[in-house]
């Protein structure tokens, strides 16, 4: 793996961990020295974090964290929803037996986890635990045998944009059964039940995302100007 490829995912998992938190400012030559390499693949890995979406570069500023508005994070939502609803109609419509009782062993799995997450604050449990359901998510689309979609889906990182809102604004603990309830709606077979499963399921705590990020965003808005003048 290139340096700058190790510092990419370095980085991103600092973010994804919540030990750099949004809005905060990213140092090129402190994060150099802490891996121990050259400011040319930091800086190559801000590019492609920037391009990700992850940080943001302005001139006089220097590299941030993203800090998503309430607009921004709905509109993040939305098209999570429009690409995983599709998902979940095409493996309700596609789904084999066997595929259907691996999704009930991973979700059962993955409910076990999120329930023993809850107050937890060992870092390495926690983005296990996401990774995990990143995972999830992705296997459904790959079940819906459309490699097209599963792109998409991986290519907007809508995925990980769930899995930062949710570390960053310390979203409320998941129903128990949540992702059990889910395969169950999606094993059923039938598309329209799958589809409107699916549509609850990323919709749940998108109110107190928003407000959370969202009223951070408005406070970091009105430092920046009372600092310009």
């Amino acid at each position: 793996m290139m340096l700058s490829e190790q510092a990419y995912h370095a980085i991103r998992a600092k973010i994804l961990r919540g030990e750099i938190a949004l809005g905060a400012p990213l140092s090129r030559r402190k994060l150099a020295v802490e891996f121990g390499m050259s400011l040319l693949p930091v800086a190559e890995a801000f590019q492609a974090l920037e391009r990700d979406g992850l940080v943001e570069s302005r001139p006089r500023v220097g590299t941030r964290v993203c800090l998503p508005t309430a607009e921004e994070v709905r509109d993040r939502y939305e098209l999570r929803e429009a690409l995983e609803s599709q998902s979940a109609r095409l493996y309700a419509a596609r789904s084999k037996p066997r595929e259907k009782a691996a999704m009930r062993k991973m979700a059962h799995c993955l409910d076990a986890l999120f329930n023993q997450s809850v107050g937890s604050t060992d870092r390495d449990f926690l983005y296990a635990v996401h990774n995990y359901h990143l995972e999830f998510h992705l296997k459904i689309a790959e079940i819906a045998h459309s490699q097209v979609l599963r792109e998409m889906i991986e290519r907007n990182h809508v995925l990980v944009f769930n899995w930062l809102f949710d570390v960053a604004s310390s979203r409320p603990p998941l129903p128990r059964n949540f992702h059990r309830d889910l395969i169950g709606a999606l094993n059923s077979g039938k598309v329209e039940t799958a589809d409107r499963a699916m549509r609850r399921h990323v919709r749940f705590g998108l109110e107190p995302v928003v407000e959370n990020i969202g009223s951070r965003a408005v406070s970091a808005r009105f430092e920046r100007v009372k600092t310009a003048r």
